[in-house]
């Protein structure tokens, strides 16, 4: 560990580093500052099975970040180094550390005594809102294209259907014919929940640079609870701006749990989803008319999609996503499904609440 921290152009000396659990895929250490007064870094090793293309991936967060931090530059922004990451380099130049056995390492500098949620009040929804809308503002000035999907498709839905096609096909884990039903109501509208890659086809919906794990838990605040700066930032690529505001609706607007087994527990938050609204659109002010009709439907679009995600992993007999017992990837499809169903009951309460603000 010592030889590979050493690789990186750190300001100061180091303390030996903190294994800290922060999100399941990448494996993340504290690099606590060896003086007072010294800087402090974040070490990661990067889970390339997930992230292939390990320099793309290092590039999109190189970018953004720079262009982040520019933008707040320009407009006088205090403590600017709270409010965006930074990408420590090698002593070579280069963003990541290759280890002779095939690992791949990153730095970011440290943004310390900062706070993050797992839970969600109203509040704390049009703040995140606000930081997220502006966030993706930000980006906005960024040509999407200099960017790489660092997960090829991820929220392509029209691969996510081929895929659950080929699962059914293949039945590899033998659970198709008890689940029939599942198959038979996602499939039915398949073709309706694809309306965003058909109408970017038809070149009336744009694709934007987004996060792609809007989760609250993905934002750092300070100690009075003002978001200060978006993290986890391996998934920011091209996409729509749909998937960003549904999945966070799909996270933090459902009552219930992902893998929630009492279906009856699932309902929408309407004070959080109109909170988050709120904040949102108060910063999101690059979004055209009809992305903001499409909101209420990419919340609709991330469950949906999710559910499928769930599904495919349990007819391929749980290979992607961990599960605690045998039937939990089926557990979450109908959780997922469920989320679905009572987002499409209030549809038009969402509706009309975009419209109003």
């Amino acid at each position: 560990m010592e030889k590979i921290i050493q690789q990186f152009q750190l300001e100061n000396p180091v303390q030996l580093p903190e294994a800290i659990k922060v999100g399941i895929i990448n494996e993340s250490y504290r690099l606590k500052a060896a003086t007072e007064g010294g800087k402090s870094y974040f070490l990661q090793r990067i889970n390339h099975n997930i992230f292939q293309d390990v320099e793309g991936l290092q590039n999109n967060i190189d970018r953004v970040t720079s262009h982040i931090r520019q933008l707040l530059t320009e407009a006088g922004e205090a403590d600017v180094e709270r409010k965006v990451l930074r990408v420590v380099p090698t002593k070579d130049g280069k963003l990541y550390y290759k280890t002779p056995i095939g690992e791949y390492w990153r730095v970011y500098v440290l943004i310390e005594n900062a706070l993050s949620y797992e839970q969600i009040t109203p509040e704390g929804a049009y703040l995140a809102g606000k930081a997220y809308g502006e966030f993706q503002c930000q980006l906005a000035s960024l040509d999407a294209d200099t960017l790489v999907e660092s997960i090829p498709n991820f929220h392509n839905l029209e691969f996510r259907i081929q895929q659950l096609h080929e699962a059914l096909a293949n039945d590899a884990a033998g659970r198709k014919a008890a689940t029939q039903d599942i198959a038979n109501y996602l499939l039915e509208r398949a073709e309706r929940m694809c309306i965003a890659e058909t109408l970017y086809r038809e070149g009336k919906l744009p694709k934007r640079i987004n996060h792609c794990d809007t989760k609250i838990n993905n934002m750092l605040f300070d100690k009075d609870g003002n978001p200060m700066c978006i993290v986890d930032l391996d998934t920011v690529m091209p996409g729509f701006v749909l998937s960003d505001f549904g999945d966070f609706i799909r996270t933090a607007a459902n009552t219930g749990a992902e893998d929630d087994s009492n279906l009856d527990n699932i309902h929408v938050n309407m004070e959080i989803f109109e909170a988050y609204a709120k904040g949102y659109l108060s910063t999101a002010t690059f979004l055209t008319d009809l992305e903001k009709s499409l909101l209420p439907y990419g919340c609709k679009r991330m469950s949906y999609m999710q559910a499928v995600r769930f599904y495919i992993d349990y007819l391929n007999g749980d290979t992607y996503y961990k599960i605690a017992y045998p039937e939990h990837n089926l557990v979450r499809t109908k959780a997922q499904i469920r989320l679905f169903q009572e987002q499409e009951a209030v549809e038009v309460q969402m509706q009309e609440l975009i419209q109003k603000v």
